[in-house]
C-alpha cells in the first residue's frame, strides 16, 4: 500500500500568537498530502478531472489533535487510502512531528460531482484509471 510523506515548513502566518499552529491550516496540509498521494498514484487531479468540468468536495472530515506543532517546525504529512467504493474515496492522515511523534490524525471523505450541477457521479464509470488505481491500492492492504 502505498503511503505518501510530504514535508511541511510552518509559515508564521499559520500560527496564532502563542506560535503553535491554527488547527483549520492542518486541513489546508492534509489537501497538500492528498495531492502529492494522487500524483504519486500516477494521476492528476487537474488534468485527470477538473479539465472535463468535474470536481471533489469534501463530504466528511475527521480530525484529532495530539500535539502541537510550531512555527519553525518541519513536519510531515503521511496519507494513503483509507477506503474506495466507487462512489466515495477516503484518504487518511497522520502529520508527524519533526521528532516523529503524532500531531495530528484524521480522515477526508470525498465524492466526485459535476461542476455545474453538483450532481454526483461515479467514479467507476466516469475515471475508470483512478477507479483501477484504488482498487489496487485496497487490494495491496490486504
Amino acid at each position: 500500500m502505498l503511503v505518501t510523506e510530504t514535508p511541511i515548513e510552518v509559515r508564521y502566518q499559520e500560527t496564532d500568537q502563542m506560535g503553535v499552529v491554527y488547527h483549520a491550516n492542518y486541513l489546508v496540509w492534509f489537501e497538500i498530502g492528498r495531492t502529492k498521494f494522487v500524483e504519486a498514484l500516477g494521476l492528476n487531479y487537474h488534468q485527470g478531472m477538473e479539465q472535463h468540468n468535474v470536481v471533489s468536495p469534501v463530504i466528511d472530515a475527521q480530525i484529532s489533535y495530539k500535539n502541537a506543532v510550531r512555527y519553525g517546525e518541519k513536519p510531515v504529512v503521511k496519507t494513503w487510502l483509507d477506503a474506495y467504493d466507487g462512489l466515495r474515496t477516503v484518504y487518511r492522515y497522520e502529520i508527524l512531528t519533526e521528532t516523529g511523534d503524532v500531531a495530528v490524525t484524521g480522515t477526508t471523505t470525498h465524492t466526485i460531482v459535476d461542476k455545474d450541477t453538483f450532481r454526483p457521479l461515479s467514479i467507476r464509470r466516469k475515471f475508470p484509471d483512478w477507479h483501477a488505481a484504488y482498487q489496487n491500492q485496497l487490494r495491496k492492504e490486504d
